[in-house]
């Protein structure tokens, strides 16, 4: 299974809450075999690829 993949690590990143929003929506444009959420255990937005 391939690892996920941190495209956004919310502890560094100085994006503001609606850029952080418009981010993913590209995101999932631009991965859409991929999951896109916020993991909170890395505290980073992903890149799952749907199984």
């Amino acid at each position: 299974m391939e690892p996920d993949k941190i495209l956004i690590d919310i502890r560094t990143c100085e994006l503001t809450l609606s850029e952080v929003m418009s981010e993913i929506k590209r995101l999932q444009a631009e991965y859409p075999d991929h999951e896109i959420f916020m993991d909170g255990d890395a505290y980073a937005i992903v890149a799952r690829r749907r199984t």
